[in-house]
């Protein structure tokens, strides 16, 4: 791991009004100015081993990366993607209880874990955004149990892609008008490990979306979606209450 000699101001950062800061104040982003330093990781290494010590917590600015469990015969299950805006690690919890792996490039603003806990103590903004921060990842997990125990292939392939796209745009999928392009974090492998499926059986998916117009694919990342709404009709969810911002 390398520590590039990165100097963004939280008031410029591009997850700025995403990560655990977004509700604060100029005095209260000094406040954490003080207290961050950047970490970078190449794609493959580990930002942390199930049971190791977490001297820090971080939102991710840039890249993605999985969260996994490996169980007592070696098999493993990504549990969890983390992306930009994501934070990484507990308040409170001085061990990691998952493997936390880069799959490209990523760069962490990392906050030494005491000085953080410390401070969220005497700042409710940070607090506040960190507890929705936290009740969105549960209605996350709950979403996700979803869609592995009871979608198609096809159903899957859909909100992996839609879920994507949620956190591609800032402006919310109710406001998209026009084709929208995602990059994609993961490789059809890694898609088929997330999602529980063989790589065949992604690849011809991704193939078939191709075929039916429903996705343009532009190189191997690269997909771009011509009508969001067709999308998410895949998904096989109720689209009675309309797209989720």
């Amino acid at each position: 791991m390398n520590v590039p000699s990165l100097d963004i101001k939280c008031a410029q950062c591009p997850i700025r009004h995403r990560a655990v800061c977004a509700r604060c104040e100029a005095d209260e982003l000094a406040r954490l100015e003080e207290i961050k330093y950047y970490r970078n990781y190449e794609a493959g290494q580990p930002v942390a081993w199930a049971g190791d010590e977490m001297s820090f917590v971080a939102s991710v600015v840039s890249g993605v990366a999985t969260v996994s469990q490996t169980l007592e015969d070696g098999r493993k299950q990504m549990v969890g993607l983390l992306l930009p805006s994501d934070f990484v690690g507990r308040p409170g919890r001085d061990r990691s209880p998952y493997d936390i792996t880069a799959i490209g490039d990523v760069t962490l603003c990392c906050f030494r874990r005491k000085p953080f806990e410390q401070l969220i103590r005497v700042m409710p903004n940070v607090a506040e955004r960190l507890l929705d921060m936290t009740l969105d990842e549960l209605d996350a997990a709950r979403e996700w149990m979803l869609v592995l125990g009871r979608k198609t292939a096809r159903e899957k392939i859909a909100s992996l892609l839609v879920i994507i796209a949620r956190r591609s745009t800032t402006v919310g999928l109710s406001n998209i008008d026009g084709p929208l392009t995602i990059d994609l974090p993961l490789t059809r492998e890694a898609m088929a490990d997330y999602l529980g499926l063989t790589l065949e059986t992604v690849s011809r998916q991704m193939s078939a979306f191709k075929g039916d117009g429903i996705i343009q694919l532009e190189g191997k990342r690269k997909v771009v979606i011509p009508d969001l709404r067709l999308l998410m009709q895949e998904t096989g969810d109720d689209m009675d209450g309309g797209l989720i911002a």
